[in-house]
């Protein structure tokens, strides 16, 4: 299978897997957009020549929107080969890549933030251990930051110590962090922000849009994270259904 590299060059002629249609549309170019601003960070999208989801995108962990501590190790921001296109050997090619590229930058290995059990918008953890990848941090209430070392060093990549605490200062009733690092977000905020205001349903929203604001965030999903009375609820990005069933859920209790 043929891998391709995003540039900036070619950015607005091809698309970007997740999110499949013209630069017209809101999710895509939210996404190109994010994209064109990261290149020069050294993030890197490859993707499979094929329709559908196949791509892996990472960058350098100093440079990485989340909270984490990654200092000389290359960090997978996301990672999806979808149902479709898995049993082809396309996300160890994808993988492969990406190791050869951090290696010939001289990283210490890869990180990339999965939980405990397989999780919405996360990479499979039993496929990242079936690869190499060993725990290297873990926080409430399921993330787990795994890595692939390349070196002999001991040096472990870290969720930043501020997760290690509870979220105690949030403000009651819904609190969303979200970055345009997905392009679903694009989309999906605003629809549960109106649904939200329709039904007098507090909900603060957080948009990321800088590094720093990522790196402080109280949360490791930093592309999409809910929480409810100070308490974390969700990472999957919700849909105007789920978000009203989850309203009427709470309402219950």
């Amino acid at each position: 299978m043929e891998i391709i590299t995003l540039t900036k060059e070619n950015l607005s002629s091809e698309h970007i897997c997740c999110a499949i249609s013209d630069n017209n549309d809101i999710q895509v170019a939210s996404k190109k957009a994010w994209l064109s601003q990261r290149f020069d960070d050294g993030l890197v999208f490859k993707k499979g020549a094929v329709r559908g989801k196949c791509f892996i995108e990472y960058q350098p962990g100093e440079k990485a929107w989340y909270p984490i501590d990654a200092v000389d190790y290359m960090h997978i921001n996301c990672f999806w080969v979808s149902g479709q296109h898995q049993g082809q050997g396309y996300a160890n090619l994808l993988l492969q890549q990406c190791i050869q590229d951090s290696k010939t930058q001289n990283k210490k290995g890869l990180s990339i933030i999965s939980a405990k059990k397989k999780k919405p918008f996360l990479c499979d953890p039993d496929y990242l251990k079936y690869q190499g990848f060993k725990l290297a941090d873990s926080c409430e209430p399921f993330y787990e930051l795994l890595y692939l070392n390349f070196t002999t060093s001991t040096a472990k990549p870290l969720f930043k110590e501020h997760l290690k605490t509870k979220s105690s200062k949030l403000e009651p009733g819904f609190v969303l962090y979200y970055s345009d690092q997905c392009p679903f977000t694009a989309k999906y905020v605003p629809l549960i922000v109106e649904v939200a205001q329709a039904q007098a349903i507090s909900l603060q929203v957080v948009h990321l849009t800088s590094l720093q604001a990522a790196q402080k965030a109280p949360t490791p999903s930093t592309s999409y994270s809910l929480f409810y009375n100070g308490e974390f609820y969700t990472n999957e990005i919700l849909s105007v259904k789920k978000f009203t069933t989850i309203i009427e859920s709470l309402a219950a209790k």
